[in-house]
């Protein structure tokens, strides 16, 4: 099992440049622009349909996740039906039942870690875990954001914030980029990239309330695009930090130049629990 094994070291730290690359946002736009067509008709519907769209994107990120790591094929199939049982729980039980069926999950991981024979593998466990809190929980909030009052409209205003608020801090990170954010985890990440996505996610969030969401005050935006700004580069050096330990670039190809699906949702899983808190706070 990889995840057992002595891990891989770290890449060396590359200088950062005002000349990054910048070559594949074209593609990255000509996978974005249907894609979001599809999101906001998903989140339109929300309910059941939302809840297995997310379900979905779920058990393809945590696969890639858990075959990062390699963890054994039973870890995995545990690890991705609890991802499913928090959405599920969201959804029909609202916050509360996250905590029965995250338990319930582990018990499971146990289980399924020392079915391989012998000795229980502790880090399978602890990789399995990961991939159901870092994924499952965390996408359940996404759910529970959706059941809010003018949930909808709160998704759409994160996912904006986020996912616009991250090509800022790529645009502004490879034109204007020159002092390291985190150069042991992302070495390409800036403190300018860094504050250009903090900028352009904010005014995302507080430029949509203000066109189309009277109920949605200045002030309680200017949080929920604040918080939504933060949470996004955090989560993205999550994944990042993850996948240096193992020694990877990207998890997957299904996504084309967006890599896989864990490439493309790091930021939001943060986003959607600091966006439902941030609004459950404010509304």
């Amino acid at each position: 099992m990889r995840l057992l094994s002595s891990p891989a070291p770290y890449p060396a730290a590359m200088p950062v440049s005002a000349s990054s690359d910048l070559s594949d946002l074209p593609a990255r736009i000509a996978y974005a622009a249907p894609a979001a067509l599809v999101t906001i008709a998903v989140v339109a519907a929300g309910g059941e349909p939302f809840a297995i769209a997310i379900a979905a994107l779920g058990v393809l990120a945590a696969l890639e996740l858990y075959r990062m790591l390699g963890v054994s094929k039973a870890v995995a199939v545990v690890g991705c039906a609890g991802v499913v049982a928090l959405i599920g729980a969201a959804l029909y039980g609202g916050r509360a039942a996250l905590a029965p069926a995250l338990v319930g999950t582990l018990a499971l991981l146990f289980l399924a870690a020392a079915s391989g024979g012998g000795v229980l593998r502790v880090g399978a466990v602890g990789a399995g875990l990961l991939g159901l809190v870092w994924i499952g929980v965390c996408l359940a909030h996404g759910v529970l954001l959706r059941e809010l009052d003018h949930g909808g409209a709160l998704v759409i205003a994160v996912l904006l914030g986020t996912f616009l608020g991250d090509t800022a801090a790529h645009l502004c990170g490879s034109v204007f980029g020159h002092r390291a954010l985190a150069p042991s985890i992302s070495p390409s990440k800036t403190v300018e990239g860094l504050l250009g996505g903090v900028i352009v996610g904010t005014t995302t969030v507080v430029a949509f309330a203000a066109a189309w969401h009277e109920w949605l005050q200045a002030t309680d935006a200017l949080a929920l695009g604040l918080a939504v700004s933060l949470a996004a580069p955090a989560g993205d050096l999550a994944e990042s930090f993850v996948k240096r330990s193992v020694g990877v670039k990207d998890v997957g190809e299904l996504l084309g130049p967006h890599g896989g699906v864990l490439d493309l949702l790091d930021a939001a899983l943060f986003t959607a629990v600091a966006g439902y808190y941030v609004a459950l706070a404010l509304l």
